[in-house]
């Protein structure tokens, strides 16, 4: 629930506007005066803060600055009775959200708060986003473990991320072919590109072509407007081919001349687009068995997996279980704001007893079953209980 703090120095204009403001299902706190109102900002975080301009010991614009370093999300909606363009004006520049006038018309102040409201959480959201796009983009940041075979893998990504070579990632589901894809792009010279990602097993055969070359206007019933391709908007970037096992064969032929000639042509077009992208592919099935049955062209195998990596499952990573247990941990906690929790050893070593057939995804789902079944420490007995097993 959206919570605001109310400071003024006007007893009855802070009940009005707490009694509007909750009837609307907000929290309201209150503050007399300046000083008070920053103490609370020390202790709460708001989403709004109304601020009388006109107060003693403190004016609303100095609490605004000061509230700069204390609550830099909080949205500040200033009021006052004395109010003009030059103060509003100034408001703005100290960084108020708005600036209402005294007494505030009910229907303005409602839509004021909503629209300071929506920034606020656009702020947050901002702020998260950018904190897991930073951290994705380190260097193995999201591939947890030191084992062996996983250790294999970042090798290999190491030395074939600053090359175009093609890559292509095979593995269980779940297993992190994706987590792959994104660190061979991130440790790319094409880092500072798109990374467009398609999941071949999602989209219906009909549309496949469409989807990666685009089409244009009237080439089909439904194509009421020119659509650029995958292949288009991964331009000077990488393109990850998901489940690439599942792309039909008239697919898989375009997708082969689009590798070999840097070329592509919209469906119902003629016209020959120059595309420069990274090709990246992935798959869970044995492309060679899928050749045998002719279900997968050998050509653009070939054209496809100039360098193999293989991602381990998680049974053949036993002991970076405990390790990623722990981020998910740390992970879950921070996506629902809460501090967090422990596991017991012994809970630790029935999980990497496990047969773990849908692997790291599976586990990332097992912990946060158990995070939201558990009492402050995951125990053993919760371990069996809620591992689902």
């Amino acid at each position: 629930m959206p919570r605001i703090l109310i400071i003024d120095d006007e007893k009855a204009i802070r009940h009005t506007l707490k009694e509007i403001l909750e009837f609307e299902d907000y929290t309201v706190d209150q503050a007399e005066d300046g000083p008070a109102g920053l103490d609370l900002l020390i202790q709460q975080k708001y989403d709004v803060v109304l601020c009388d301009i006109k107060m003693p010991k403190m004016d609303g614009l100095e609490v605004l600055e000061r509230a700069r370093t204390l609550a830099p999300d909080a949205a500040f909606i200033m009021v006052s009775a004395h109010g003009n363009i030059e103060t509003a004006v100034e408001a703005t520049k100290k960084g108020a959200f708005d600036f209402l006038s005294k007494p505030p018309d009910l229907n303005r102040l409602l839509v004021t708060v909503r629209n300071a409201l929506d920034r606020s959480k656009l702020v947050t959201e901002t702020k998260t986003l950018k904190k897991k796009l930073a951290t994705a983009g380190k260097t193995g940041s999201d591939m947890v473990g030191g084992s062996t075979t996983l250790g294999a893998v970042r090798k290999a990504i190491e030395k074939v991320a600053p090359t175009d070579a093609r890559v292509l990632i095979t593995g269980p589901n779940g297993a992190g072919k994706e987590m792959v894809a994104r660190q061979l792009h991130q440790l790319s010279p094409r880092a500072n590109g798109p990374m467009v990602e398609v999941n071949c097993a999602a989209i219906p055969s009909e549309l496949i072509e469409s989807e990666l070359f685009g089409h244009e206007k009237g080439s089909f019933t439904s194509a009421v407007k020119q659509r650029i391709g995958k292949f288009e908007q991964a331009d000077g970037g990488t393109l990850f081919l998901d489940e690439i096992g599942d792309m039909s064969l008239s697919a898989q032929a375009k997708v082969l001349r689009a590798l070999q000639e840097s070329k592509i042509t919209r469906v119902g077009g003629e016209k020959e687009i120059s595309v420069n992208v990274r090709v990246v592919a992935a798959t869970n099935k044995n492309l060679l068995q899928e050749i045998a049955d002719k279900n997968f062209r050998e050509d653009l195998y070939h054209r496809l997996s100039v360098i193999l990596i293989q991602v381990p499952s998680l049974n053949e990573r036993r002991e970076d279980i405990p390790e990623l247990v722990q981020k998910f941990l740390q992970d879950i906690a921070a996506d629902y704001g809460n501090k967090p929790k422990k596991i017991s050893a012994d809970a630790l070593k029935y999980l990497q007893g496990l047969d773990w057939r849908g692997n790291i995804r599976e586990l990332r789902n097992v912990v946060e079953r158990l995070v939201i079944m558990s009492d402050a420490t995951i125990e053993e007995a919760d371990a069996k209980a809620f591992a689902g097993k």
